[in-house]
């Protein structure tokens, strides 16, 4: 029976992000990471039109760069300078600059290929062990620890469990962990689309009768289309001709861009709001879409599952207790609690707010919107929360 201080439980971007936060002081206390991955990642980065991204905040770059991994992940990201956000068939809007916050982007957007690549590259194999492709089964507590049994009859004792496996847990679920969850009633079509004119660093958020669309700046003047829509409607849209597609987004997002030229493969999925009801046992950890799914029109789930990555562990380091000490993860879990509220809270509100067609909450949403460009403390906040600085000082 191999024993090994942590495993992590899915080798995504999550997960391996934790093994880097965690590699310099693991290699001085003498720690044995395991990282357990059911897919291989690839061994060289290889562009596609049609590859999925993720919105990297500002906050989120800052940890890469304290991390030692910006300097190559920038080579191959989009800038957000500006973030324009309205509503189809009303006058209000408001617009984010990086020039006006002072910082040199709002965000990054970059292909998850290219991310989960640099993360990969920079771990040392002499510290964090990858165990890939292999799936763990079965996950049993013990007085130390957990014993997780592998999919190739193996089996392996750690101090410390991460699970960072994805929304759809079947971990979470053997070992009865509950969940919260509220649907959204609206399914999120994804897909790659290029545009006649320079986006320039331009993100778009549009609101919209049937639900939000976002559209962000990707390398080689593509962006990244978030389309929600209502579950029937989002499958029409998917089995539509390029063409006819198109021109649908186009008559929803409008010319800011010039015409819509090409767009990629197209894919569904069904939105809900995830909370596990407990994130924290005696050695054992939550992390990612296993302990929280959010809606990604606000592009802020990601962004606060790496926070929690970091926070966790620097909780971890800064601790003389064993290892899984169930005190020092309920430390670190009230240390994010504030983080985890404001966020979820924020992506919740706005994504119900800007899906409600009442008369009086669509003419105060406007309003709203006008506001934000009149009142600079209001939009500097708004700014901060989209930056992933919500609850950091000045």
């Amino acid at each position: 029976m191999s024993r090994v201080q942590l495993a992590i439980i899915g080798g995504g971007l999550v997960g391996a992000s934790l093994a880097l936060a965690l590699q310099d002081g693991a290699r001085t206390r003498g720690w044995r990471i395991v990282l357990i991955e059911p897919f291989a990642p690839g061994s060289s980065y290889q562009p596609s039109y049609d590859a999925r991204s993720s919105a990297l905040s500002y906050g989120t770059q800052q940890i890469y760069q304290r991390l030692g991994v910006w300097a190559e992940l920038s080579q191959h990201v989009a800038a957000i300078a500006q973030i324009h956000v309205s509503e189809r068939g009303r006058f209000g809007a408001t617009r984010l600059s990086a020039a006006e916050e002072g910082v040199p982007a709002l965000g990054y957007v970059v292909e998850n290929a290219w991310l989960g690549q640099c993360l990969w590259r920079a771990l040392d194999p002499a510290v964090v062990e990858w165990r890939c492709p292999a799936e763990v089964t079965a996950l049993q507590a013990l007085d130390d620890g957990y014993r997780l049994s592998l999919n190739d009859g193996s089996q392996l004792d750690c101090e410390l469990a991460v699970l960072a496996d994805g929304g759809r847990s079947g971990l979470r679920e053997q070992l009865g962990i509950e969940v919260q969850s509220t649907p959204y009633r609206q399914t999120a079509l994804i897909a790659n689309i290029t545009p006649a004119e320079p986006h320039a660093g331009q993100a778009f958020e549009r609101f919209t009768e049937e639900g939000p669309l976002a559209l962000l700046p990707l390398p080689d003047n593509r962006c990244a289309l978030v389309w929600t829509r209502p579950g029937k409607d989002a499958e029409r849209l998917l089995k539509l001709g390029d063409r006819a597609f198109l021109a649908e987004l186009q008559d929803v997002f409008g010319y800011r861009l010039g015409a819509l030229t090409q767009v990629g493969s197209r894919h569904l999925y069904p939105l809900q709001l995830i909370e596990a009801c407990e994130q924290v046992r005696p050695h054992l950890v939550l992390l990612g879409n296993a302990a929280h799914s959010l809606h990604p029109i606000a592009g802020q789930g990601y962004n606060l599952s790496l926070r929690d990555a970091m926070s966790l562990a620097e909780t971890l380091l800064g601790s003389s207790a064993p290892l899984g000490d169930f005190t020092t993860l309920q430390a670190y879990l009230r240390r994010q609690a504030l983080d985890q509220d404001l966020t979820v809270g924020f992506s919740d509100r706005v994504t119900r707010l800007f899906s409600n067609d009442q008369p009086l909450l669509a003419a105060g949403r406007n309003l709203g919107l006008l506001g934000l460009d009149l009142f600079p403390p209001a939009k500097r906040w708004f700014a901060r929360q989209a930056m992933g600085l919500g609850i950091r000082p000045e």
